[in-house]
């Protein structure tokens, strides 16, 4: 007797492999760069993966079913998603071909990734797997995967090992995300593994970019990602409210609000 899965196309299986690959979710704009094929072939195949039980869709995106990374996908990467691709793509305005650059995990980072890809020969070092599958064997881009132990619902490596390597290179540029922007305690973090690889990388860089939607302004987390005066840019879709303006101003952060730079 014929099963589902049975009826499931040869590009379907590699599809769900590549998920898989992919810590169990991903944009559609991921999964179309991984497979080389059109973001409408992708939304063809998932349509019928989903019928077929294997697939749970989100806007812009796809998740295993059972997966246990489906809350961090279905949350933050679906929230906001065009600040998001706006923000991306002012980002790439600050990005030069050949740059050396780290890119840490994190939502708004994984737009910068897609982006990314319009550079070319830019050595990347992560610790986003996601970011990997976007840059990798792409436009002569050497990319560096950092080691250390996988935390799934991040879909990246952390710890002493990841820090050790991602400290061995010099970079142009880092680019960030946060959890909180706080006008009394800076860039904020939840996770402390994060926060201490922010630490160690800003350190080893000229530039420091943050990439973050405006719902992340007054809001608290609790771990002080790195020291505010360290973060030379922060990219965000709308303007910071006085208070928080005055503080960015005396770190030194120029403050660029993506739609404006996106019209260029």
């Amino acid at each position: 007797m014929e099963t589902e899965t049975d009826k499931i196309p040869h590009r379907g299986h590699e599809l769900l492999n590549v998920l898989a690959r992919l810590g169990g979710s991903a944009r559609n704009a991921q999964i179309a760069q991984v497979m080389n094929v059109s973001e409408e072939t992708v939304r063809r195949l998932i349509k019928g993966l989903a019928q077929a039980g294997k697939v749970e869709r989100v806007h812009g995106g796809t998740y295993l079913r059972g997966s246990a990374d489906t809350p961090m996908y279905s949350g933050a990467l679906e929230q906001n998603a065009v600040e998001k691709t706006q923000i991306a793509r002012a980002v790439l305005d600050h990005v030069i071909d050949g740059m050396t650059i780290f890119i840490n995990v994190g939502s708004t980072t994984t737009y910068v990734a897609e982006q990314l890809r319009d550079r070319k020969s830019l050595i990347v070092v992560t610790n986003s797997i996601t970011s990997v599958a976007a840059l990798a064997d792409h436009n002569d881009n050497r990319v560096f995967m950092a080691g250390g132990e996988i935390q799934p619902a991040e879909r990246g490596t952390f710890g002493s090992a990841t820090e050790e390597f991602a400290a061995q290179f010099s970079y142009d540029l880092v680019i960030f995300g946060s959890d909180a922007i706080s006008a009394n305690q800076g860039f904020l973090a939840s996770n402390p593994a994060e926060a201490s690889l922010t630490r160690v990388i800003i350190k080893q860089s000229q530039l420091a970019l943050v990439a973050a939607d405006s719902r992340k302004f007054n809001r608290r987390a609790p771990i002080v990602a790195c020291t505010p005066d360290h973060v030379t840019h922060l990219i965000t879709d709308a303007p910071p409210d006085p208070a928080l303006q005055l503080a960015l101003n005396d770190w030194g952060v120029e403050v660029h609000i993506a739609h404006k730079l996106s019209r260029k």
